[in-house]
């Protein structure tokens, strides 16, 4: 999904005061590295690929001890505040009440016409804020790029999978997913 800048230099808590104050209105945004974007309207292919990657995650990580995000903040660091396509993050018995997640055991975007955005200004973030397993399902090359291994504000490993090869969340070594399961059918 694309993205447009909207404006600079915003902490995560005068973020969440504008969003509370409706400066936002029903618009659809996220803080990156103190910007404000907002994102484009979804087409039916990037939702397709959120229904599609939240399915096989269900199936992957238990429900007593994770919860599968679509879309929903996660708290990192002074300057983000993303709302990931996907987030694996730990169950919380209050439901993340009182604040958002600060993590996660996985993050998933899933991209169409957002893969810059993806691949340098949310990888970044990510690989800043710790999360050791960061995956685009990149529908436009129909493949899977893997990030992990982070390191000052970059990720050491990166791996493109496509169709016939497997990958298995960090979180969850012995369960491969099958990267066709992400990707649209043929």
């Amino acid at each position: 999904m694309a993205t447009a800048e909207i404006r600079r230099h915003t902490t995560r808590e005068a973020y969440v005061r504008m969003a509370e104050a409706g400066v936002f209105e029903d618009r659809r945004v996220e803080l990156v590295d103190g910007v404000v974007y907002e994102m484009t309207p979804q087409e039916s292919t990037h939702a397709a690929g959120i229904r599609r990657g939240r399915r096989v995650l269900l199936a992957v990580f238990p429900s007593e001890d994770f919860e599968i995000d679509t879309q929903l903040p996660l708290a990192l660091g002074t300057d983000h505040m993303p709302e990931p396509d996907l987030a694996v993050v730990p169950r919380d018995p209050n439901d993340y009440q009182d604040s958002h997640p600060t993590g996660a055991a996985l993050v998933v975007e899933v991209a169409v016409t957002s893969q810059f955005h993806d691949r340098k200004r949310k990888a970044r973030m990510y690989a800043e804020a710790g999360i050791q397993d960061y995956w685009i399902v990149n529908l436009a090359r129909n493949v899977l790029e893997v990030y992990r291994d982070p390191e000052a504000g970059s990720y050491r490993t990166r791996r493109v999978l496509r169709r016939g090869e497997q990958i298995a969340p960090l979180a969850q070594p012995g369960k491969p997913i099958a990267v066709a399961d992400l990707l649209p059918a043929l």
